[in-house]
């Protein structure tokens, strides 16, 4: 079904080979990755890339504070289309006014720079970037971890705010050349088997090992050919979880009918890897060999096929439990009573966002569900399609209605359940799910209250299945149905009239519109000469995700006032990170005055620093941090409570490490093996800190004063950054470092 090779391999012909009349440093110039990535850099070094964007994109929890660091480093106007859309918040926000006052703050930000505003559930980010923004050769920058559009022809990267900020001051995106994967597909799938199915098993196959992190996956093969572009849209979008950079794919007649379809056939090329392209790693993948599958609690790499599940379920949904117990000991969890009648039942299903909604997906759950009933129980079936065009066509050729007489709910173009906002299940519920994550809480439950919720990810198919027998799962493949592939007619005249596209016409003389709860980043001080870091939070599970981090769902209600939203840290993974953190936040602020408080001063006697020399704030240990959302809040929150350091033993993702350079947070990596066996309270001295950033010096030494008064040497290390990076840290944060130049 899906192998995976560590070693290099040459394609040509469309055939793998192990050998090739040229060397592999040749070859590796022949890749789609190569000729995209070195059209775009400007850096005139091959190896280290200085990326400027075609386009960029970004939604309502992300465009206020990237416009506001853009704002205040100098903006006039966006240098290249930048698409402001409200997918996130559109409904769920709480606060009075503050989500609408997001969105007018967004049109009027897209008027005075201009920019392209699509207004609250016309479409989400992804489908309107598809539909509007991409084209063949392109590259395109969003602030949502999911920006991939590879199966169009265009590399597309999603990463933090301030990585965009950098993009609308005509600067760079700079990153080492990454190593290039072949994903080489073969056969084609069965009738039943969609794109999530694919995508669930090649997560699965490639997460855990880290097997394609930072790398770009190259799409080529003889599958490709019988993959509509839905089908391929859905499976590129996925690739996020596999914690790849990037992706590509071929493109051929299919791709040039999506780009025909919205009026843009110009944007289409023929793009094929040159003969006897190399590539680092590659992975073998057998459509045909793929079953409809399942991904249970808590991450898309957790899964199985649906047969697999159901022969086993009791002792599967028993591990279930017991993980989510062990992570939630306030709830009250079980899972067992959804076994029973002969099957597994569930209690809601949910076709959304960028990888469910789309007009393939939802026609052919369209089909399977026809003449059917979703029945009187408690299951549910909610689905969102990706914008106001899909919505208009699935209309007019009777797949929404369809869907609506069989009990179905047709809901407006929002990302809500992919992140918590909108049909959390009811406790204990269990929920299938075609959109993008299980993380833990992402469904919206609030396990401190002892609430807990179930999500598994499945395809739109097999959900719709499940829908036609009430709720008991069940694979599409066991389910009789003549799937119809309809054309798409997309209708321009939509966004037309309601879409405001100010590119390339700013208009200066109009003003922001800033309602009460847009503030100002706070002040940000420089990194001083030595560091004294307290740990606010260590965290010794495996992987710790972005959204442990800073939960998603209601609290990004508050994304537009730095201080109110920090105050959600941690709030779901470790509840009282946020009141040592304000604690030890104080106290470096009583010694920026000049008054160092007792304790403070006791810690410094005890590693010989000098008080005006030492900055002191917060840490948070992770082994893995940063799996998961694009969201800079994940950092920034962090630094606004005085956080100054993550240690860990790896970064899950480049653009979570990104989020933490930009907001001057250091990026501690400890080497595989070493033992950090401390606890909240413990304290970490990095003496001569400024220097060493400064001067490139990757091993720094450093003492842990413990709370015990035990004490102990530690080597951590800050590897890899480049020369603006430095310059970032050592100023304290990326407004400071563009502050500093322009003044």
């Amino acid at each position: 079904m899906i192998t995976l090779h560590d070693n290099g391999v040459f394609l040509s012909s469309g055939r793998l080979h192990a050998s090739a009349p040229l060397s592999a440093e040749e070859g590796r110039k022949r890749t789609l990755a190569w000729s995209i990535l070195q059209a775009h850099s400007v850096s005139g070094d091959p190896e280290k890339l200085q990326i400027r964007f075609d386009a960029m994109a970004s939604h309502d929890i992300t465009y206020v504070g990237i416009i506001q660091q853009a704002r205040a480093s100098g903006m006039g106007a966006f240098p290249i289309p930048y698409a402001l859309t409200n997918c996130h918040n559109s409904l769920c926000a709480v606060g009075g006014t503050i989500n609408e006052d997001d969105h007018v703050f967004g049109l009027s930000a897209a008027r005075k720079y201009g920019g392209i505003y699509v207004p609250a559930n016309q479409s989400v980010i992804h489908s309107y970037a598809r539909e509007q923004l991409a084209g063949c050769g392109k590259m395109i920058l969003g602030s949502d971890s999911h920006t991939r559009y590879g199966a169009l022809g265009t590399m597309a990267v999603g990463e933090g705010g301030p990585e965009l900020c950098k993009q609308l001051l005509k600067n760079t995106w700079d990153v080492p050349y990454p190593k290039v994967a072949l994903v080489y597909l073969t056969g084609a799938p069965r009738r039943g088997v969609g794109p999530h199915d694919v995508a669930i098993a090649l997560v699965k196959a490639t997460f855990e090992s880290g097997f394609v992190n930072n790398c770009v996956l190259e799409f080529a093969g003889p599958g490709i050919a019988g993959l509509p572009i839905d089908y391929r849209n859905g499976v590129d979008v996925m690739t996020t979880e596999t914690t790849c950079l990037s992706s590509i794919w071929e493109t051929d007649e299919e791709t040039r009918g999506f780009y025909k379809a919205h009026g843009r056939g110009e944007e289409y090329k023929e793009l094929h890897p040159g003969e006897w392209a190399w590539y680092d790693k590659y992975i073998e993948l057998d459509l045909s060999q793929i079953e409809p599958m399942i991904a249970l609690p808590f991450h898309p790499s957790n899964a199985w096929t649906i047969r697999e599940f159901l022969a086993d379920a009791p002792d599967i949904l028993a591990k279930v439990e017991a993980d989510a117990q062990k992570r939630y000991p306030k709830a009250k969890i079980n899972l067992a009573q959804k076994v029973r009648d002969g099957g597994v039942w569930a209690d809601q299903g949910v076709i959304a966002g960028c990888a469910g909604g789309l007009f393939d997906n939802i026609t052919e759950a369209a089909d399977i569900l026809r003449g059917g009933s979703c029945g009187d129980g408690y299951f549910t079936l909610d689905v969102y399609p990706t914008s106001v065009p899909v919505s208009l066509e699935l209309t007019k050729i009777g797949a929404a209605a369809d869907l609506l007489q069989s009990g179905a709910v047709i809901k407006p173009s929002f990302c809500g359940p992919c992140f918590g906002a909108g049909d959390v299940p009811a406790h204990n519920g269990l929920s299938l799910r075609h959109t993008t994550r299980n993380f833990p809480n992402r469904e919206g439950s609030k396990p401190g209250e002892g609430q807990f919720a179930a999500v598994c990810l499945m395809d739109a198919r097999s959900i719709a299945a499940t829908a036609l027998n009430g709720g008991n799962i069940t694979p599409a493949t066991e389910v009789e149905y003549q799937p119809v592939r309809r054309p798409y007619h997309f209708d321009k005249g939509v966004y037309e009239k309601r879409v405001y596209n100010g590119f390339g016409h700013p208009r200066p003389e109009e003003e922001l519109i800033l309602g009460p709860n847009i503030t100002d980043w706070p002040k940000m001080q420089p990194l001083a000469e030595n560091l004294l870091v307290e740990l606010a939070a260590v965290l010794r599970d495996g992987v710790t995700t972005t959204d442990e981090l800073i939960p998603s769902g209601e609290t990004s209600s508050y994304r537009s006032n730095p201080l109110r939203l920090a105050e959600f840290t941690l709030s779901r993974r470790e509840p009282e990170y946020v009141g040592r953190a304000k604690e030890i936040a104080k106290s470096e602020a009583r010694r920026l005055a000049g008054d160092v408080p007792a304790r403070l001063q006791a810690l410094l006697d005890r590693c010989g620093a000098d008080a005006a020399k030492t900055q002191f704030g917060s840490c948070v240990f992770a082994n893995r941090p940063g799996d998961g959302s694009a969201r800079e809040q994940a950092a920034s929150c962090q630094k606004v409570l005085g956080g100054f350091a993550n240690i860990c033993y790896e970064f899950a993702t480049k653009r979570y490490r990104s989020n933490c350079i930009n907001w001057g947070i250091l990026p501690f990596t400890l080497d595989e093996g070493a033992e950090f066996p401390y606890e909240a309270g413990d304290c970490v001295f990095v003496p001569h800190i400024r220097a060493a950033v400064a001067e490139g010096r990757e091993d720094i030494p450093a003492k842990v004063l413990k709370a015990d008064g035990g004490e102990g040497d530690i080597l951590l290390h800050v590897r890899g950054l480049t020369a603006e990076e430095q310059e970032i840290i050592l100023d304290g944060c990326l407004m400071n470092y563009y502050a500093k130049r322009t003044n």
